[in-house]
């Protein structure tokens, strides 16, 4: 197993509420300038959770599960910056109190918490309902690997992810290669603590070529030369390995969206092939 620094890191509560889609346009303009009207972000989504397809739907950057905001600022930058993949998220109102799911994503610019919930939960939950996050996670390390950087995810997962090393190396699973030419919206921010970036898929050649039409929410993908240690950016031979936590897009530099766990800025991380590499598997198999 690979040594994480677990035991110096602090577990501190963070809260939202289930918050709302919101739309001020009935359009979205396509990367081609078609016109659709499609379901966005926010809201329970009640039939679309991580192990999901995260493309062919009639959506638009749609979050699976359920979407958690704090309506004040500073509280909700604490909710994105703290909150990991993995946090225990428990319902803390309504008719649902006491239930618990998990955290699963972040999505920026919105700057929304994701989580998944067991289906019956759904039903009873409403818009307003508050939800906590145990958070836990930030400050995390792979002590034998001080050159790989780790973001948003919690030990727990950590130590359910099939490493192999060899060489100095830490070979990571993925389910596919994305190339950082076709990443897309988000790049600029000035850290990866917070939010993601999206994979464009309107070139068909390429998409083909890496079988990206295949993606399900949840897998873990490896960006190759992406260095996202202090943001994101490109940098031959660097590689990023990512969470994807939204649907695809059709607006022009959007796409399935991926938050970043692991970046290094050489070949330290390898990665390789594994169907099982996908966020469902690590909390419910």
């Amino acid at each position: 197993m690979v040594r994480i620094n677990e035991d110096k890191l602090i577990m501190q509560s963070v809260i939202g509420e289930v918050y709302s889609p919101a739309m001020s346009s009935a359009y979205r303009i396509t990367a081609d300038g078609d016109l659709k009207v499609f379901p966005g972000t926010g809201g329970i989504t009640y039939n679309l959770r991580i192990g999901s397809a995260a493309c062919g739907w009639q959506a638009d950057h749609v979050e699976p599960g359920v979407t958690v905001k704090n309506s004040n600022d500073g509280f909700n930058g604490a909710l994105n910056i703290l909150s990991c993949v993995g946090n225990e998220a428990k319902i803390v109102s309504g008719d649902c109190k006491g239930k618990k799911g998990f955290v699963t994503g972040k999505h920026g610019g919105c700057e929304h918490i994701l989580i998944d919930f067991e289906p019956e939960i759904f039903e009873d939950l409403v818009i307003g309902d508050k939800v906590q996050i145990k958070s836990y996670g930030a400050g995390l390390e792979l002590i034998d690997y001080p050159d790989i950087k780790v973001f948003n995810i919690s030990p727990e997962i950590v130590k359910k992810i099939e490493f192999n090393e060899k060489d100095n190396k830490l070979n990571v699973p993925v389910t596919h290669f994305v190339p950082a030419k076709i990443m897309g919206s988000g790049l600029g921010r000035d850290n990866v603590n917070r939010g993601d970036y999206d994979i464009q898929l309107f070139d068909e050649n390429v998409k083909n070529e890496f079988n990206l039409g295949s993606l399900k929410l949840g897998d873990f993908v490896a960006i190759t030369d992406a260095d996202n240690s202090y943001g994101r950016i490109y940098r031959t031979g660097a590689v990023s390995i990512g969470v994807v936590v939204h649907s695809d897009c059709v607006i022009a530099g959007h796409g399935p969206g991926v938050m970043t766990v692991f970046t290094s800025k050489d070949d330290t991380i390898e990665p390789y092939i594994s169907e099982k590499a996908n966020l469902y598997n690590y909390l419910y198999c």
